[in-house]
C-alpha cells in the first residue's frame, strides 16, 4: 500500500494521514458497511486536489482489502436498518432536546421563556442553545451565581413568563432556599438538574443519578415539589414539556432531573408536527370580582396567576406563611398545618396527570426491573436478551418520581423479586421500600459511568 501511496507523489505526512482510512476499511469489512458514502465524501472534500481523494480511497480500500485476505477477524457483523417510523430526522443531544422543548412549550402556552442560569458543567449548553432563539421570544439571563439564577427565574414567572433555571448538583445545592420560596408563593417554575458525579465538585464531566434525594427531599420544612426525569436524548424533548405544563397548571415548582450521559449523548430524533404537542392552557386572572391571591381551583388547588399591574388585583408575594385565601402573612399555627397540607395535597394531585404504568416484558413473574432516566438503554437491552432464554421478567421505567404511578404498588407485587439498577448507592429502592413495603433489591453502580447491558 505504501509503494502506491508512493506512486501518488504525496508527502511523507500526507501519506501517514492516510493510515486512517486503512483503519477505516479494516471497520467497513467488520461490519459489513459499503464505502460508497465515505468514497463520494473524499471525493467532495479534496475535488480541488484529486491526487489526496484518491490516495485516500487507496488506502480505505486497502483496510478493506487487507482483513478480506488475512481473515483478521474471526467473525464479522452486521447492524441491521433502524426500525424507525416514517419522518423527518434530526441529530439530538439531551441538552439540546430540553432547550427545543422549553421554547416549544413556551409557544404552546403564548407566553414569553425566561432563563436564569449560572454556567456549570454539564448544563451550560442549554444555555447556550436557548440564547439563539430570540426570534421566539426567548430571554436568556447569565447571572452571577447560582442563587440570582433561580431568583431571577422566580421574578419572571410572577412577572408572566415561562420561566426556567438549569444546573447541576452543586448548583442545586444553591438554588435550594429558593425553590423554597416558589413553593411558598406557589408560581410554575421548572428546575434542570444535569446531574453528574459528587459530592461537592466531584466529577464533573462524569455521569451520576445521585441527585433524587436531593429533588425529593433538599428543602427545608414541608416543600414537595413534582419531580420528573427524561429517559433517552429524545425523551428530554417532550420532558421539557410535560414539566412546563405541570408547573403552569398546578401553579408549582417542578425539577427535571437528567444527567450527563443523556445531556452529552445523542440520537436520531423524529422532529414533530406541532399538532403533536399537547396543549399548555394558561389562565391569567384579570378580574377583580370575588379576587383572593390563594383561592384555589377544586381539581388542582393551583392558585390564580396574576401579571403584577392587573388593576384590582394587587396582592403581596413573599416567603412567609400566607393565610388561607387571602395571602396575608400569618402566625396562626392551625392555619400554618393548612397551607402546609395544602401545599402538598396540590402536589398529591399531580398524580391525575401521571399515566398507569405499564410493564415491558412479562406482566408478572419472577423478576420486575425498575429504573428510571439514562439506564433505559442497558436495562431495555439487557430484558430482551433474558427474556429470550425464557425468563419471565418485567421492566417499569419510572418518568414521574414524585408523585408515582397511583398503579406502581400493585404492579411491583405481581413479582417475586425487584431489582432496582440506578447510578447512586440505591436512593430510588429506598423510595419503593418506604412507600410500598416491598423487598426491592438495589443494584448500585457509581463510577462516573453508564450500566452496560452486560452488567
Amino acid at each position: 500500500t505504501r509503494a502506491a501511496l508512493k506512486e501518488t507523489g504525496l508527502d511523507a505526512k500526507s501519506m501517514d494521514r492516510c493510515k486512517n482510512f486503512f483503519a477505516l476499511g479494516m471497520c467497513y469489512w467488520l461490519y459489513n458497511r459499503s464505502m460508497d458514502s465515505t468514497e463520494r465524501w473524499l471525493d467532495d472534500k479534496f475535488k480541488a486536489k484529486p491526487v489526496l481523494a484518491e490516495a485516500n480511497k487507496l488506502a480505505l480500500k486497502a483496510g478493506y482489502a487487507y482483513c478480506d485476505a488475512t481473515e483478521a477477524f474471526q467473525v464479522r457483523f452486521e447492524v441491521p436498518p433502524a426500525r424507525l417510523a416514517p419522518g423527518v430526522y434530526r441529530n439530538l443531544s439531551g441538552n439540546n432536546a430540553l432547550a427545543l422543548g422549553f421554547v416549544a412549550a413556551a409557544q404552546k402556552a403564548g407566553l414569553p421563556l425566561f432563563q436564569g442560569s449560572y454556567p456549570i458543567t454539564p448544563a451550560s449548553d442549554i444555555l447556550h442553545d436557548l440564547s439563539t432563539y430570540k426570534e421566539f421570544g426567548v430571554v436568556t439571563f447569565q447571572a452571577e451565581d447560582e442563587i440570582a439564577a433561580i431568583t431571577s427565574a422566580i421574578g419572571a414567572a410572577y412577572a408572566g413568563s415561562l420561566a426556567i433555571t438549569t444546573t447541576s448538583g452543586p448548583g442545586m445545592a444553591l438554588k435550594t432556599e429558593a425553590i423554597g420560596l416558589a413553593t411558598m408563593v406557589e408560581l410554575p417554575l421548572v428546575v434542570v438538574d444535569i446531574q453528574r458525579g459528587g459530592p461537592s465538585t466531584g466529577l464533573p464531566t462524569k455521569t451520576e443519578q445521585a441527585d433524587l434525594f436531593q429533588a425529593l427531599f433538599g428543602r427545608n420544612s414541608e416543600a414537595p415539589v413534582p419531580v420528573l426525569a427524561p429517559s433517552s436524548p429524545g425523551d428530554c424533548f417532550w420532558v421539557a414539556l410535560e414539566a412546563s405544563r405541570i408547573a403552569v397548571k398546578y401553579m408549582v415548582p417542578v425539577i427535571v432531573l437528567s444527567d450527563g450521559y443523556l445531556a452529552n449523548g445523542a440520537e436520531p430524533w423524529r422532529v414533530p408536527s406541532v399538532d403533536e404537542l399537547p396543549e399548555i392552557p394558561v389562565r391569567f386572572r384579570t378580574d377583580p370580582a370575588g379576587f383572593r391571591p390563594y383561592a384555589r381551583e377544586a381539581h388542582t388547588l393551583a392558585r390564580p396567576w396574576v401579571v403584577p399591574g392587573t388593576p384590582g388585583l394587587e396582592h403581596r408575594v413573599g416567603g412567609l406563611e400566607k393565610q388561607d385565601g387571602s395571602g396575608n402573612i400569618s402566625y396562626d399555627p392551625l392555619n400554618h398545618e393548612r397551607m402546609v397540607s395544602l401545599r402538598a395535597a396540590k402536589v398529591d394531585a399531580v398524580v391525575a396527570d401521571v399515566p398507569d404504568v405499564v410493564p415491558a416484558g412479562d406482566p408478572d413473574g419472577d423478576l420486575l426491573l425498575v429504573g428510571w432516566g439514562s439506564t433505559y438503554g442497558a436495562i431495555t437491552a439487557a430484558l430482551g436478551a433474558q427474556r429470550a432464554k425464557g425468563r419471565r421478567i418485567g421492566h417499569v421505567h419510572l418518568r414521574y418520581l414524585n408523585p408515582l404511578p397511583k398503579n406502581l404498588g400493585e404492579v411491583v407485587r405481581r413479582y417475586r423479586r425487584v431489582l432496582v439498577p440506578e447510578l447512586n448507592l440505591g436512593q430510588l429502592v429506598f423510595v419503593l421500600r418506604a412507600k410500598y413495603l416491598v423487598d426491592a433489591v438495589g443494584y448500585p453502580k457509581v463510577q462516573g459511568k453508564p450500566f452496560m447491558q452486560s452488567e
